[in-house]
């Protein structure tokens, strides 16, 4: 059923399609948050010890397993900006995947496992931000968080990759 070749399949695309989905995915997020004002932005790929860092994006030991987004303020700050920064990571997503899609149905790209895998880790990470539901530590998803801010009940901006920092906060994410 499984060969060593499906093996192989499994660890590239865990060990360097989700994080590049991911990355995707929460540059989403600062895409919405650069154009209402944010500052001190910063992506954080992975968690555990910091491996580098490259202008704005920090990658961590275990740069395979999730990713957080940080920033400070927002000139524009009202429910609606706060909802399509929420939305933004899922928006990456899908735009994406219909990129990869449409290139690989024009035969620009040849058709290989690689495509597939990214659009189902694609979809696999844009479904379950969208899910309405709060974490096990609390922290609500970014569908849930969406809802949240649109009904003005989100107290405040943190989720599961997303976290605004007050400007006394000392980078402690991840450790």
């Amino acid at each position: 059923m499984f060969g060593l070749s499906d093996i192989i399949k499994f660890l590239f695309s865990f060990f360097l399609i989700m994080p590049i989905v991911t990355l995707i995915h929460l540059s989403g997020h600062i895409f919405f948050v650069t154009i209402f004002g944010g500052s001190e932005k910063k992506i954080l790929i992975g968690c555990g010890n910091k491996l580098f860092a490259f202008r704005n994006i920090e990658v961590r030991k275990y740069y395979f397993w999730n990713g957080t987004c940080e920033f400070k303020g927002l000139k524009h700050d009202n429910r609606l900006t706060n909802t399509l920064i929420y939305l933004g990571g899922a928006i990456f997503n899908l735009i994406s995947m219909l990129i990869i899609y449409s290139l690989v149905y024009q035969n620009i790209l040849d058709s290989s496992v690689i495509w597939y895998q990214f659009i189902y880790f694609s979809f696999y990470i844009m479904f379950f931000s969208l899910f309405p539901m709060y974490f096990s530590d609390g922290s609500p998803s970014d569908g849930k968080a969406a809802e949240l801010a649109l009904r003005n009940k989100l107290e405040d901006r943190v989720t599961d990759d997303i976290f605004m920092k007050k400007m006394e906060d000392e980078d402690d994410s991840c450790k």
